[in-house]
This record gives structure tokens, sequence and C-alpha cells, in this order.
């Protein structure tokens, strides 16, 4: 996949997470959540050449971009999706915590895609 099919597979994955989480299916919004970051990171990072295929890797990745930026909102906002992954995995968010963290991962992945060329 390209930098931009990566790019639209994330807000694909963002409009999917709001439609589970509608109809009350809070993990498999979670996860979806985190899908949305991981394909804007793989995205920024296969248009700049940076490795991706590792979760170690994007969070490198995520560093560097926060650091290049000045911006620690990006840090936060990856924490907040790997927050989400492990919810799907254990469903340890309460429901209120899902909602008031959502926008975070909404925001961080709409950041990092106005980052890539072209977009």
């Amino acid at each position: 996949m390209s930098a931009a099919e990566h790019a639209q597979t994330a807000r694909e994955f963002l409009v999917a997470s709001d439609r589970e989480f509608a109809a009350g299916d809070h993990l498999q919004s979670s996860e979806k959540l985190y899908g949305a970051a991981t394909q804007a990171i793989i995205a920024i990072c296969q248009q700049r050449g940076w490795r991706y295929k590792s979760h170690r890797a994007m969070q490198q990745a995520v560093t560097a971009l926060s650091r290049e930026y000045d911006d620690p909102t990006i840090l936060n906002g990856y924490a907040a999706a790997n927050r989400f992954h492990e919810n799907f995995f254990h469903d340890y968010l309460e429901d209120y915590e899902v909602e008031e963290n959502r926008p975070g991962v909404h925001h961080f992945v709409h950041q990092l895609l106005a980052l890539l060329d072209g977009e």
C-alpha cells in the first residue's frame, strides 16, 4: 500500500470506530482507533523512508515527529491510541474514559495526516 492508501485507511478506521462506538461496541471501537493511528504513522513513515514494521519503530517515528515539530501533543496522541489498543485486549477502560479520550486519538490522526506531502 502507498502512503496515500494508508492515509485513506486511517480515515476509514476513524469512521468505523465512531460507528462501533455508537453501536456500543467499545472493544471494536478501541481497536479501530488504534488502527487509525498506526495507519497514519505508517503513511508518514513510508513518505519519509522511515522504518515502521514494529511497535518500537512506530514509537521512534512518533518521538521523532514530536521533536521535529516541538509538539508534545504528538506523543500524547500516540499514548492515547496505545491505551485503546490495550483496552481491546483487556477491556479495562470505563465508558466515560472511552468517550473522553476518543477525540484525542481523532486529533492525533488528523494531525499526522496533515503532515503528509500532497495530502
